[in-house]
């Protein structure tokens, strides 16, 4: 059983059935035969127009389904807003590339003509979170579908409403029965659906354990695997940086989604020369930011956190990080009130003993460590298995630049919060993950990309 639960009311939405392994089976079946169908003989071209009538239709239905995002999952509707129009975005990004992308690239060799053909795979499972319920997932499907495969989306079971209103936009697009199909189950049926002979690669956006247990099974079968994981990115604060701007971005950097992404700013790094005048910018906007109410009120700017397991989840990585010794600047508490809202908070005094420095905190905590110089705040950037995103901030581009290279993340951002473009790669590097979203990387994932010599 999934069941929707409205977290600013702990209200309970709906209830859906899951599916049993006979149903299950008979769905990731059918879409192995459609892949013929859609692959060969539905042109590319046809598949464009498709993406760009997919576009319109969540334009058209943007209020209503940011509305659906808001009730399940939490977050402010004007976030969710955003979220749709960034999905309509995608769509008109890979509307107006992928046939460029996916083009046969010629290459120059002693044969008559040789080239690399991009083809797609086949049925590709995307396992996908909460956070941003049709982001996520759309950022899964609207490259592998447009490359020619078939979408099969797991999401994540507390967002099921969202889960079926995806599937909907893509029929309402004109997209044929079976392209895309959401799968009503379980986490506890993923493995049956990755070892299924029609199914030929998996993408995940989650945790670590998750992403460890899908790369098992993928590996076993050999199939290819896309991971974006947790983070736990460095934002990094030079003593020639524009304090106030950095000030700013750290706000929203850090709180926007209630502090539940994988990308946002977790750990500000602030070099020593300016640290006190940052961190007192920083707590007074903090503390001044947030007025908790309805996420659906335009003038509610602290909405609630997802569940209350992730709530209590979080709020014992503070506790515990200052049972040993970390300094608790603001918040570090539930609100009393009906609902999972908890104040936005700030530790510091952070050592390497407590879970604030090597653990991922998925909600509204911000953590910052002092840096005596440049060199030492990449070594702090650094010195985790996460690997996402990051920032820094500097007047001098020369010096960031180079710190940029250094840091060990898949995305790097001067002057700037970490936020994932259609037009830029996505992905990360160490526990954070492996592989690349977006971009024409992210539309060639799932493709065969093949060598073809003719002489």
């Amino acid at each position: 059983m999934m069941q929707s639960i409205n977290p600013a009311t702990n209200e309970s939405l709906a209830e859906f059935e899951t599916w049993d392994q006979a149903t299950l089976d008979e769905v990731v079946t059918q879409a192995g035969y459609g892949f013929a169908d859609w692959s060969k003989r539905t042109p590319l071209a046809d598949r464009v127009a498709l993406l760009k009538r997919l576009g319109d239709v969540l334009l058209d239905d943007k209020a209503m389904l940011a509305e659906l995002i808001t009730l399940e999952m939490g977050k402010r509707y004007v976030e969710a807003v955003a979220e749709i129009e960034k999905c309509a975005w995608l769509c008109d990004y890979y509307a107006d590339n992928a046939e460029r992308f996916l083009a046969d690239e010629i290459i120059e060799t002693d044969a008559s003509k040789s080239f690399v053909a991009y083809l797609p795979l086949g049925v590709v499972l995307g396992v996908m979170p909460w956070n941003y319920p049709f982001w996520q997932a759309m950022r899964f499907a609207v490259p592998t579908v447009t490359a020619g495969n078939i979408g099969l989306l797991k999401h994540a079971s507390n967002v099921p409403q969202c889960a079926l209103a995806i599937e909907e936009v893509f029929r309402k697009a004109g997209y044929p029965d079976g392209v895309f199909t959401t799968l009503m189950i379980g986490s506890d049926k993923v493995e049956s659906v990755i070892r299924h002979p029609a199914v030929k690669a998996v993408s995940l956006t989650g945790s670590e354990p998750a992403g460890r247990k899908v790369a098992s099974v993928a590996g076993e079968e050999l199939k290819k695997s896309v991971l974006e994981l947790g983070g736990s990115d460095a934002y990094i604060v030079l003593d020639n940086a524009n304090i106030q701007a950095a000030v700013d971005s750290a706000v929203s950097g850090r709180f926007q989604n209630m502090g539940q992404s994988c990308i946002a700013a977790k750990r500000f790094i602030v070099d020593s020369g300016v640290y006190d005048d940052f961190l007192a910018r920083f707590k007074a906007a903090v503390e001044s930011s947030f007025a908790a109410g309805d996420p659906m009120a335009a003038d509610t700017t602290l909405a609630p956190m997802a569940r209350q397991d992730l709530l209590d989840e979080l709020h014992q990585q503070v506790t515990k990080s200052v049972e040993l010794g970390a300094t608790l600047v603001t918040g570090g508490y539930q609100l009393q009130r009906e609902g999972c809202y908890y104040a936005p908070t700030i530790l510091t005094d952070v050592t390497s003993a407590m879970p604030a420095f090597h653990e991922e905190f998925f909600g509204p905590v911000a953590i910052v460590l002092k840096a005596s110089e440049p060199a030492h705040a990449l070594g702090l950037a650094n010195a985790t298995n996460f690997g996402l995103g990051g920032s820094i901030w500097s007047d001098d581009s020369a010096t960031a630049e180079t710190m940029a290279r250094g840091m060990e993340s898949g995305a790097t951002f001067i002057n700037s919060m970490t936020f994932s473009d259609p037009r830029m790669p996505f992905g990360g590097v160490k526990h954070s993950g492996y592989g690349r979203e977006l971009s024409a990387q992210g539309i060639r994932e799932f493709t065969n990309i093949k060598s073809i010599w003719i002489k």
